[in-house]
């Protein structure tokens, strides 16, 4: 019986589709702009560096990089040790908002230009951290966004036994996921929406339900940790419809644009839980053993986990460098 159903029968209401969505998983708001996430009242909120420099180029938000910039005026660093500075506090700035009007967690990037350097990953995830527990919040509910390379997840196992927890992003394909597991990360976000694109792109052909190879992989990540007992929490992302979001009802969580939020919350049609945890402990699937050399291996076979892998390290080191522009310019 659907959510829709359960809920009509108990109160005579009829709830939306995001509603619905909310009673089976953690609905998560990706975005940086502050207004949708109050609209549509998620428990969490993601952010990347894309999302970062999309919310600066708005009038609304020029407030929040011109208080940096003050504030930071007097902390005798120039250059590109003073941008990156001010970029740093910007992001916490933006996630210090954001906790005000969201009840869970914030997930903060680390600099996409560390994906291979293991060191400077703890040490980007150490600062932006310490500059949260400046401004009085716990590290609890903050989540570090590192990407799911193998120098990434190094990094993050070191975290995680610091007590920083962190949201493995870029994340396309098994061996990835079962390494983040392994490391004891909180939380993974396997790319529903590019993955789709990259098999769109080289299939010539659309792909829709369940029959979406984006939905595939967060199902078959699902299913291993749950048939494994691993608590690292799954979390769907990078969605481009509606319908990727439905057929993964019942995914730990789920992070969501404003915009599929809104369409959501325009239906009423009954959503079905399509993940159950129960069901997956039945699967008949082997542990995958991995130490770095098959790891690397598996990943490179995998043409499009290292696409777009690859590709999603470029794009986001590339807004980094604009935010870094678009500060020095107000400098």
């Amino acid at each position: 019986m659907s959510i829709e159903t359960l809920e009509k029968e108990k109160t005579g209401t009829k709830l939306n589709q995001l509603e619905q969505l909310k009673k089976l998983t953690i609905v998560v708001a990706d975005t940086g702009d502050f207004e949708s996430i109050k609209e549509f009242k998620p428990r969490d909120a993601t952010t990347n560096p894309s999302l970062i420099y999309a919310a600066t180029q708005k009038e609304k938000y020029f407030h929040l990089l011109d208080e940096v910039i003050a504030e930071r005026k007097n902390s005798g660093l120039s250059g590109v040790a003073q941008i990156d500075d001010i970029i740093e506090h910007l992001l916490v700035k933006f996630g210090v908002e954001i906790l005000k009007i969201v009840p869970g967690r914030v997930s903060t990037e680390t600099d996409a230009r560390y994906s291979f350097d293991t060191e400077g990953s703890i040490a980007k995830a150490r600062q932006l951290i310490k500059l949260y527990k400046e401004r009085g919040i716990e590290p609890e509910r903050v989540l570090i966004k590192i990407a799911s390379t193998w120098e990434g997840i190094n990094a993050a196992e070191q975290l995680q036994k610091e007590g920083i927890k962190c949201n493995l992003t870029l994340m396309f394909s098994l061996p990835q996921a079962v390494r983040c597991a392994e490391a004891k990360v909180q939380l993974i976000s396997p790319f529903v929406g590019r993955i789709y694109d990259w098999y769109k792109a080289a299939e010539k052909r659309d792909y829709k339900g369940p029959e979406d190879p984006g939905v595939l992989s967060v199902q078959e990540i699902y299913t291993y940790y749950k048939k494994f007992g691993y608590k690292t929490e799954v979390m769907g992302a990078s969605f481009r419809n509606v319908g990727q979001i439905l057929e993964l009802a019942g995914c730990d969580a789920l992070t969501i644009s404003p915009e599929l939020m809104k369409e959501l919350s325009e239906s009423s049609e009954p959503v079905e839980r399509k993940l159950d945890a129960e069901k997956a402990k039945d699967a008949k699937i082997d542990k995958l053993e991995l130490d770095e050399k098959k790891f690397r291996w598996l990943v490179n076979e995998n043409a499009m986990a290292t696409e777009k892998t690859s590709e999603g390290i470029r794009k986001f080191a590339a807004d980094i460098v604009k935010l870094e522009k678009f500060v020095a310019s107000k400098l």
